[in-house]
């Protein structure tokens, strides 16, 4: 593949003037759009933008590249949002990622050091903005609730069930309240509207709950009970193929693993990129990062592995101040049961990558919420008094956003009812609007330390040594002078894509003596981090590795001219050296 020039054409624009105001609002399909094509016009010496695939209404799967030289391929950093629909913050602050690494190529970065921008003009990062086009548009169109993308593709469809939609013509669809005996809720006595879990002492009225729409097949007298996947039944997080299970094991899942055009156009481009080391999955809302293993606990885990996960960890907690949980040992939602199908998973134990979920916002921290046991039991004791305090900090903070009215209305099928309630898309599910820029900057400086853990090989000067007047030989060293071995995390040493590091040679006006050496296996080569406490500090045995980073080309050559040496692997792509003989 040719070459892209490195020198920046004049005149640049600074980046900050083509920004759409992501970091302070959740951008439409069409804005978003806008805004990655207006970069790759701007900066077509460092950003590429393509389409991953098409959704089933017509909406392409953006993928932004940016680094030098965009299409030669190495090692990248890979970041993806919005996979969940009403899930849009994760949207905001992959683009706020790709614009970083724009100015990292145009004006730097202020606050980075010298030593990690130095390294990252090297590293490629693929930037998918958002996963779900479909379901996030959707979501900011109407308010609908969508897990991740519109659509019902099942055949068997005759069980009666909820379809959310705007029934009373405001362009919103919300949710419904119905007065019931014996309903689950009541309203708060000290925030007017607010319904809260029902206790025994109280006296009423009593609520049911359902989202604002209607209820196909019904048969006038039996409501069913709302479910999040009942209209939608697709989680695209749930429809990867690394441990993927049907859906009566694994709701969500799909027919068949990466059965859907978003999940499956994600897995076709990472297969044919092995290059990818380091991938981070975002989602909301929680404020946490959920690293690997999803399925068993730490002592299962490749130990060199969990080390490096460990100076992840202390990025973080640096520049989000969100903690890091184990996923089997803290983010499990039923004891002893793994998700299975999702795409962090997919991203570890099948390509070899880095790989974290990030619960962008903290609104537990908001709300004051003291620390559970584990993390994940944050959702599950969210009580009255949370909810109150969530009202009280969305009227003070949010300009009230989330608690909307409620409206009398006569629905078509269950009488007289109450449409308003929660708005949950700015407030519970996305930070407000006044906090986005924070999460924005908190995460691209986390992820811009990440990428800084790329492998890289470094071809040193040649030796050529005469022999005789017609015979030479040619040594060339190979050293991996990044933080990651060639391969990757430790643990991707095993992966059949997952080559070593080897060289190909050819004579231009000379001949290799031997032409069995024209191809030579160099091995991978160690990277020079350990992550954090491993035990490699101890003083009392103070040690390192070898020179297991470096590998030697050595070849004899006859007659004179020049020889191409081309070294590398899937994994690292490659660098093309021509010693002169």
């Amino acid at each position: 593949m040719a070459k892209v020039s490195t020198i920046p054409p004049a005149n640049l624009p600074a980046v900050e003037t083509l920004s759409l105001g992501f970091r302070n609002a959740y951008l439409d399909y069409e804005r978003l759009t806008a805004q990655l094509r207006s970069w790759a016009d701007a900066y077509p010496h460092i950003a590429r933008l393509q389409s991953l695939g098409q959704t089933p209404e017509g909406r392409e799967i953006w993928l932004l590249i940016v680094g030098i030289e965009p299409e030669r391929r190495r090692p990248a950093a890979w970041v993806d949002g919005n996979m969940h629909a009403i899930e849009v913050a994760g949207s905001s602050v992959a683009l706020a990622i790709a614009e970083d690494a724009l100015r990292l190529h145009t004006t730097g970065l202020p606050g980075l050091p010298d030593a990690i921008a130095a390294r990252l003009r090297d590293v490629l990062f693929y930037v998918v903005p958002r996963i779900s086009p479909d379901g996030a548009e959707t979501i900011l169109r109407t308010g609908q609730f969508i897990r991740s993308v519109p659509r019902d593709a099942r055949v068997d469809k005759g069980a009666p069930k909820w379809i959310p939609q705007d029934v009373d013509g405001n362009g919103m669809a919300l949710a419904m309240r119905v007065v019931d005996p014996a309903g689950e809720l009541v309203e708060s006595p000290n925030v007017p509207g607010l319904l809260v879990e029902r206790g025994i002492e109280d006296l009423g009225p009593f609520y049911k709950l359902y989202p604002e729409g209607v209820i196909a097949n019904f048969d006038g007298r039996n409501v069913p009970s709302p479910y999040f996947l009942g209209h939608a039944p697709i989680d695209l997080n749930r429809n990867f193929p690394w441990s993927w299970a049907p859906g009566h094991e694994q709701a969500g899942a799909g027919p068949y693993a990466a059965s859907e055009p978003e999940s499956r156009a994600v897995v076709e481009f990472a297969t044919a990129h092995p290059e990818i080391f380091a991938w981070i999955n975002l989602h909301t809302f929680g404020g946490v990062v959920i690293r690997p293993l999803g399925h068993g606990p730490d002592s299962k885990m490749n130990q060199e592995d969990l080390a490096i996960f460990r100076q992840l960890e202390a990025w973080m907690t640096e520049f989000t101040g969100y903690p890091t949980v184990s996923g089997h040992d803290e983010f499990l939602y039923e004891p002893d049961k793994p998700l299975r199908g999702d795409l962090s998973d997919y991203a570890y134990n099948q390509r070899g990558a880095l790989s974290v979920v990030i619960e962008l916002w903290d609104l537990f921290k908001r709300l004051g919420m003291p620390k559970p046991a584990k993390f994940v039991q944050y959702y599950e004791h969210f009580t009255r008094a949370n909810l109150e305090a969530l009202a009280v900090w969305d009227r003070e903070h949010n300009g009230g956003r989330v608690f909307v009215p409620w409206q009398k209305f006569v629905h078509p099928q269950l009488g007289p009812v109450e449409i308003g309630g929660i708005d949950p898309r700015i407030g519970i599910w996305n930070p407000s609007l006044s906090e986005l820029a924070g999460v924005c900057a908190g995460q691209a400086a986390a992820f811009m330390r990440i990428a800084a853990l790329a492998p890289v090989l470094k071809l040193s000067e040649p030796t050529v040594t005469a022999l005789s007047a017609d015979l030479s030989r040619v040594e060339v060293r190979i050293e991996n002078h990044g933080y990651l071995g060639t391969f990757g995390v430790p643990s991707a040493r095993g992966l059949d894509f997952n080559e070593p590091v080897y060289a190909k040679l050819r004579g231009i006006g000379c001949e290799l003596v031997d032409v069995g050496q024209a191809h030579q296996i160099l091995g991978h080569l160690d990277g020079w981090g350990r992550g954090l406490h491993s035990g490699q500090n101890l003083p009392s045995y103070p040690q390192t590795r070898g020179t297991s980073n470096a590998a030697y080309v050595s070849v004899l050559v006859r007659g004179h001219g020049a020889l191409r040496v081309v070294v590398g692997s899937a994994r690292m792509g490659f660098r093309e050296h021509s010693i002169d003989v």
